[in-house]
């Protein structure tokens, strides 16, 4: 009932118009989700489950990259929250950034600010490790818990649109929703041009 509240406002029904509401949300939401498949279906399980309503969209055109992603929803390059995956140099752990899709990550300005001494990641570690494949790796829902650093240039946004699994599936969040969700922290990352 509490996630019906954030919906509707619940004091203007009676008991039936509200079972009536619930019935429809919950079907709509059962035949959305059904008909994703594979990695998208298990990012969309993870909101769900987690509490949140966002819904995974699947795509006609690919979100592999940033710009294909803002050109496939009709949004800024900016509005969109690539998930990078980072090897760390020191333990070899996953560490995921998530930055705004027309910036350029300083590896040198994440280390200043956290300590973490960030390497490239090759797509079979990102695979293996995270469980999804580069161009599709989503901010939730990974293998492991992920160390997360946040862009704090998304903070810039109303809303902001990130992948879900696949390179053509994607959800629209607000940025003050990355740092619960994630448990992620906000850092100055984007690189000086």
């Amino acid at each position: 009932m509490a996630d019906l509240e954030h919906i509707i406002n619940i004091d203007k029904y009676d008991n039936i118009q509200i079972r009536l509401i619930t019935n429809y949300l919950f079907q709509r939401n059962k035949f959305m989700v059904s008909e994703l498949r594979g990695s998208a279906k298990r990012v969309q399980d993870f909101l769900f489950a987690m509490g949140y309503s966002f819904k995974v969209k699947e795509l006609p055109g690919s979100t592999k990259t940033a710009q294909e992603a803002a050109d496939s929803i009709g949004c800024t390059i900016s509005q969109i929250a690539k998930s990078l995956v980072f090897r760390e140099k020191e333990t070899d752990l996953p560490i995921l950034v998530i930055a705004s899709g027309s910036n350029r990550v300083d590896v040198m300005k994440i280390q200043k600010s956290t300590a973490l001494k960030l390497g490239r990641a090759d797509g079979k570690y990102v695979k293996e490790r995270v469980g999804y494949a580069i161009g599709g790796v989503p901010p939730v829902g990974h293998n492991e818990p992920l160390e997360t650093i946040l862009d704090l240039d998304l903070k810039k946004y109303e809303v902001i649109w990130a992948a879900a699994g696949t390179p053509f599936t994607v959800f629209q969040l607000k940025p003050t929703d990355l740092e619960p969700l994630t448990k992620g922290r906000w850092v100055d990352l984007s690189e000086e041009i």
